[in-house]
């Protein structure tokens, strides 16, 4: 028996950022207050605002899922590209929130935007959205695929612990009480051109226990526990040169950037991890929402492209810190 003829791979080309798109949930709350949802809540007024210079969240209403809130941004992404469902050929989901532990969020996101091509998930805390793009790049550069759309959802309010019993109860749980809920979604294509220019990450796995999500059926244990002191001494191990390396690659510094996206959990933590990796705070975005997990990164981009800060054709540095730990960066010319 014969073998079939296998279709001949696409040509081998680059891959470049399409576009960029953000849904944010209707309701908001300052950090400033608490949540009138929860409560018993004995984390006071002002308190989080104080301890992480974030003054807004973004709340998704009752029934309002991470797929559906992924959704909702591919669909603006989609439209203002001039795409449909039928020209994405591959869809990648690299939300931390999910909807199931299966089948893959990427299945639902798919089915609502009513596309049928192969889909799967991406999960690395808070630097899917950056792994997500190495894959990408990696696929459309082999000639795999054409069009990429990554997507991400995060709903992490049910994340939060908010009853605190002590200063160290609050040193754990206060972290996830910062936290924001969007959807995101990123289209790359192949080009003749390059638009994704490089990426390099490192990882520091030993302090996996230093923020943990557990998987668990008890509703009291169900929220993320964090040892800050320990997060701390995993970030400062981690291989910092590995940040640049994109950069030096191609002989270019940070000061060459239109911007720099760097995940933001808490104004602190993005100036102590600024200062330690030489990043200047000039060229680094600041979205107001705080903290939009795996969203944070696109999010800030398209903030950054809206205001007219980036404009085609600009370096662009994106530079991922998540729990875990790990730390990478990808170089874009938008």
């Amino acid at each position: 028996m014969g073998v079939a003829a296998q279709p001949e791979p696409y040509p081998r080309r680059y891959a470049h950022v399409a576009g960029v798109a953000v849904h944010l949930p209707e309701e908001s709350l300052t950090t400033a207050e608490p949540a009138t949802h929860d409560s018993g809540t004995r984390i006071h007024r002002g308190v989080m605002e104080q301890a992480s210079g974030v003054e807004w969240r973004h709340v998704a209403a009752s029934g309002q899922t991470a797929a559906g809130l992924a959704a909702a941004a591919a669909r603006t992404l989609l439209e203002q590209t001039g795409h449909v469902p039928p020209v994405i050929e591959l869809i990648i989901y690299a939300g931390v929130s999910g909807d199931a532990v299966e089948p893959a969020t990427a299945h639902m996101v798919a089915a609502e935007l009513g596309a049928s091509c192969p889909v799967f998930d991406v999960r690395n805390a808070c630097n899917g959205v950056l792994n997500a793009i190495e894959l990408a790049d990696t696929l459309i550069a082999a000639g795999r695929y054409r069009t990429v759309l990554i997507v991400g959802g995060e709903v992490a309010t049910p994340a939060t612990r908010r009853q605190v019993e002590s200063g160290a109860d609050f040193a754990t749980a206060g972290p996830s009480c910062a936290v924001s809920e969007s959807g995101t979604a990123m289209l790359l294509e192949a080009s003749a051109v390059p638009g994704v220019l490089g990426h390099r990450f490192c990882a520091g796995s030993a302090h996996w226990d230093a923020a943990v999500l557990p998987v668990t059926r008890s509703a009291s244990a169900s929220y993320q526990v964090v040892d800050p002191a320990g997060l701390v001494v995993g970030v400062q191990e981690l291989d910092r040169s590995v940040l640049r390396a994109p950069l030096d690659e191609r002989g270019l510094d940070w000061d060459d950037m239109a911007a720099i996206c760097v995940h933001q959990a808490s104004l602190p933590s993005l100036h102590t991890f600024c200062e330690a990796a030489g990043i200047p705070l000039g060229k680094v975005t600041i979205a107001e929402h705080g903290d939009l997990v795996a969203s944070t990164i696109p999010a800030q981009l398209h903030q950054a492209v809206q205001s007219g800060r980036v404009q085609r054709g600009d370096l662009v540095a994106l530079v991922g810190v998540a729990n875990g730990v790990s730390a990478g960066t990808v170089l874009l010319r938008w």
